[in-house]
């Protein structure tokens, strides 16, 4: 098994983009091993990464090299930053990420002010969003969803490890202010 774990960890190491199971098994059968066994074989291959800078991850439903996360920091001190994304267009992303497929009226309804077709195109040309199809309804408008680039750019395994909108929700008592105490004080300042 370690020539085959040497093989899979080459492949997703030389690979830019992050390698499916179906690509991973071929290339173990190609080998003449039973392609059963390449959950075991990721194991062994992650369990070389342990205490190391980079971890096997999976994302999108396939597998990838990346950087430990608390080592971002320090990097990003040397290495360009990615373009941010306006506020617009993170909205906009997770109206349809939750949402999908929806139409560009649908985002506008959830986040109540109107969506230039810039931000979509923006999306789009990030490789964040795709076309899903069109809404049976007069116009034909198109149903957006999220694409494998969407999973890849914010590490996900696949859309059930979004956080659930719940977990999202802050609850606004424990961000309120108690004030009561500070307003005590520079009253008794001011008499």
């Amino acid at each position: 098994m370690t020539d085959l774990t040497d093989l899979v960890e080459a492949l997703i190491f030389a690979s830019a983009e992050p390698v499916g199971e179906s690509a991973l098994r071929k290339l173990i059968e190609s080998q003449g091993g039973d392609p059963s066994i390449l959950p075991s074989v990721l194991d062994a291959v992650g369990e070389r990464y342990i205490g190391r800078p980079m971890v096997l991850a999976e994302v999108a439903n396939a597998w990838q090299f990346r950087t430990r996360s608390e080592l971002a920091p320090a990097l990003t001190t040397v290495i360009e930053r990615p373009r941010r994304l306006s506020r617009a267009a993170m909205e906009a992303l997770a109206v349809i990420a939750y949402h999908q497929p929806c139409t560009r009226a649908d985002i506008e309804g959830i986040r109540g002010v109107a969506l230039s077709q810039g931000v979509l195109d923006a999306l789009v040309g990030d490789g964040l969003i795709v076309p899903k199809g069109r809404k049976e309804m007069p116009g034909r408008p198109v149903l957006w969803g999220t694409s494998s680039g969407f999973l890849s750019a914010f590490g996900l395994r696949d859309l059930q490890a979004l956080p659930r909108r719940e977990e999202l929700l802050v609850d606004p008592g424990a961000l309120a202010l108690t004030g009561t105490a500070e307003e005590g004080v520079s009253e008794g300042d001011a008499s």
